[in-house]
């Protein structure tokens, strides 16, 4: 008796091993000769055994036969014989078929991927703990959440649907597929078919949407207001101030009293001007020159003295802290700051006397710095110039001191010469702008490029923000080892960089790679030889998004993208709370001579402002999303022509010319051919024509159908691409 009992224990531990090997590989299928193998076993009694345990155990339920005598692990039973879970935690990236992404905490590793079935109570954006499957041989990392850690948002924006007896709000962003049902006592006044923001209350355990109530009316879809109210609501950024922080406001005095005037130095009556956007209404940066003794430029860079206002732990700063920056939508601008000091108190207004922060620099002709000086200023600006009225003078006009004007081109010039030698990229944004009617619909666009009378200025805030981070952080910096809030932009990605090498190579460009010199050569030559050519847009965007994103830190590693060891934000604490942080810290260390500040305190501080820009971008992004879709709304088959600037497995991406309205040509509707995907080389080719159409091919394509509140453009291809035309008139 006591035999056969050891015989089943022996048989058991021999059973669970079997199972163990099961575990460890999940997905392969194993018949009993493969598992003899990875036992050891060779005899011919032991593989009977493993060959009927095998059969038992199927018959039991904890295996299953994925083909005849094969067999794989119960799903049920891994978690008793697998292997033990990895738990991972990141952020969720929803897709609008429901599948998503993880974006693992740090960057850390390879993005995870989570089936429909497998994202729990995730919704976009919020952090979550995954729990692994065990690793495929060449499949992506994939795994199930099993915990929301923070919700992104609690609050959304959508369409209230009333129907059958049933209430739910639809979300406007596609990356939220899961409607949101709302009680019929939960409407606060709402009507079928408006624009409402949905507060999140409960996700119930055993149903598959979550429930929430009415917390606010928008208004009804389509109305300007209401869709530029909808981004900044969706992202959770309030329109109106607190009336505290609008108090607060009220009582700030706008004049300057003459003890103030005392601990400054006075530039009053020093030439000083500004020049900004025609329509620019805050002012936080001028300008100022005059002749030194020695021959030598004495040039001021003054900045809006914000912190002379806006004190540490005041409704005001807590307010501007939580905002991050202003947001600069289509058809309006949301301010970091109340009103009465971004557009008056703070605002370097011509003629008026203000408190600035100041960078003062000594050059000689060339633009070599000789000194420098940091510290509070008092100016009063003499005029306030557009970019146009500058740009005009640069080009041959005559104007309001244009010989001062034409001294700031030349060293500014003379900057950025040597800026450029030093390995700083020379990107040439375009900025597409709108037309608007009385009612806020865009009746026309046009393309805002960056001239020169752009790069004045951008030169000069460059030297302010580059030698306020030296000062700060280098090694013979008495400072050095202080906490300081640096900008930073970390080197592009090597597989971003080399899809975007084989991008260009088929528009007919070449890169060097080799090093850093060769590839901001590289870069700057790219830029040259596509100015004025079709592509040019899609080469400077495209390498736009190769670069890693510019970011907000305490730990300097220098900037990129501009070549520059140190380099930090000085230069617009109107609209930028890092600028603000900078300010402040130039005055505790420099001014005050206090110690350092708190480096954990600084980098969460430098992380929540690095979020709110990025989130701030995506808000001004998708208000020009819908603008262009709102544009091309009434030009239902109408024609324009446009450029080939995505190829993707649904269809080709066109981008039109003049407005930048970027829409869909689906492949159905490429009538008269089948066209595969050659993803490579991005491109199509026509199976039966052989037909070839490509990244950057010039093209014409007729408006068919705009989704005005998703945002999405369909086009149809009318004509060949140009290039092909061309070819075919060569072999003729």
């Amino acid at each position: 008796m006591a035999k056969k009992k050891k015989i089943e224990n022996k048989l058991s531990v021999f059973t669970n091993a079997i199972l163990s090997i099961f575990g460890e590989n999940p997905f392969k299928p194993m018949n009993y000769k493969q598992i003899c193998k990875l036992l050891g076993i060779r005899d011919a009694a032991g593989k009977d055994v493993v060959y009927h345990i095998l059969i038992d155990l199927f018959e039991e339920g904890k295996l299953l036969e994925e083909r005849p005598y094969r067999y794989v692990l119960n799903p049920e039973f891994l978690q008793d014989y697998g292997p033990k879970t990895q738990y991972v935690e990141g952020t969720v990236d929803m897709k609008s078929t429901g599948k998503a992404y993880v974006v693992l905490d740090g960057d850390t590793g390879e993005d995870v991927y989570i089936a429909s079935n497998n994202t729990g109570k995730a919704l976009h954006g919020d952090r979550v703990k995954v729990a692994m499957f065990p690793k495929r041989k060449n499949k992506k990392p994939e795994g199930e959440i099993v915990e929301v850690l923070q919700r992104k948002h609690t609050d959304f924006v959508g369409v209230l649907h009333i129907s059958h007896g049933y209430v739910f709000v639809v979300p406007d962003m596609n990356s939220i597929p899961v409607d949101i049902f709302v009680p019929k006592g939960e409407l606060n006044g709402a009507k079928n078919g408006q624009k409402v923001v949905v507060h999140l209350v409960d996700w119930p355990e055993n149903s598959g949407n979550p429930f929430g109530e009415i917390v606010r009316v928008l208004g009804n879809p389509g109305e300007n207001d209401v869709e530029m109210e909808s981004i900044l609501a969706s992202h959770n950024y309030p329109i109106e101030f607190p009336e505290e922080v609008e108090k607060e406001a009220a009582a700030i005095p706008v004049s300057i009293s003459k003890m103030e005037v005392k601990k400054r130095r006075d530039f009053r009556e020093v030439f000083t001007i500004t020049i900004d956007p025609a329509d620019a209404k805050d002012f936080d940066d001028a300008i100022s020159l005059q002749k030194l003794p020695n021959g030598h430029w004495e040039v001021g860079v003054h900045i809006a003295d914000v912190s002379h206002y806006v004190t540490p732990g005041s409704a005001i700063d807590e307010e501007a802290f939580n905002r991050g920056t202003s947001v600069y939508l289509v058809d309006r601008t949301i301010p970091m700051l109340p009103e009465k000091l971004c557009n008056n108190v703070c605002s370097l207004r011509p003629n008026e006397e203000k408190l600035t922060f100041s960078t003062v620099f000594e050059m000689d002709d060339e633009a070599n710095v000789i000194h420098h000086w940091i510290g509070k200023t008092i100016i009063k600006s003499c005029r306030r110039y557009a970019y146009e009225e500058v740009q005009a003078m640069i080009e041959g006009a005559e104007g309001d001191y244009k010989e001062q004007i034409m001294t700031f081109h030349h060293l500014a010039t003379k900057l950025r010469e040597r800026r450029t030698a030093e390995g700083s990229l020379n990107f040439h944004t375009e900025e597409v702008k709108f037309i608007l009617d009385e009612k806020g619909k865009p009746i026309d666009t046009y393309i805002r490029e960056q001239n020169e009378s752009h790069e004045l200025i951008e030169d000069f805030m460059l030297l302010a923000n580059r030698t306020v981070a030296e000062t700060f952080g280098t090694p013979n910096s008495p400072w050095k080892n202080y906490t300081f809030v640096y900008r930073v932009h970390d080197e592009p990605n090597p597989e971003k960089l080399n899809n975007f090498v084989r991008l260009i190579s088929r528009l007919g460009y070449t890169m060097d790679i080799s090093t850093r010199s060769k590839l901001v050569k590289s870069y700057n030559k790219l830029f040259e030889d596509v100015e004025g050519k079709g592509e040019k847009n899609l080469v400077e965007s495209v390498a736009i998004r190769t670069m890693a994103k510019a970011v907000y830190t305490t730990d300097n590693i220098g900037h990129y993208g501009l070549s520059f060891d140190y380099y930090t934000h000085f230069t617009s604490p109107i609209r930028r709370y890092p600028d603000l942080m900078v300010h402040r810290l130039i005055e505790r260390y420099i001014l005050l001579h206090q110690g350092s500040v708190n480096q954990k305190d600084y980098e969460e501080y430098c992380l929540h402002c690095s979020e709110m820009e990025k989130q701030a971008e995506e808000m001004e992004r998708q208000s020009v999303k819908y603008k262009q879709a709102e544009y091309l709304q009434d030009k239902i088959g109408q024609v324009f022509e446009g450029l080939i600037s995505g190829v993707s497995k649904w269809g080709l991406y066109v981008e039109l010319k003049g407005n930048k309205c970027e829409g869909l040509v689906r492949y159905e509707d490429m009538p008269g051919d089948y066209y595969y995907l050659d993803e490579d080389n991005f491109r199509v080719i026509g199976q039966e024509s052989g037909r070839v159409i490509q990244l950057g091919d010039e093209v014409k394509v007729m408006v068919k159908n705009v989704n005005l509140f998703k945002r999405q453009m369909d086009f149809e291809l009318l004509l060949e691409t140009k290039q092909k035309k061309q070819h075919r008139k060569r072999s003729h």
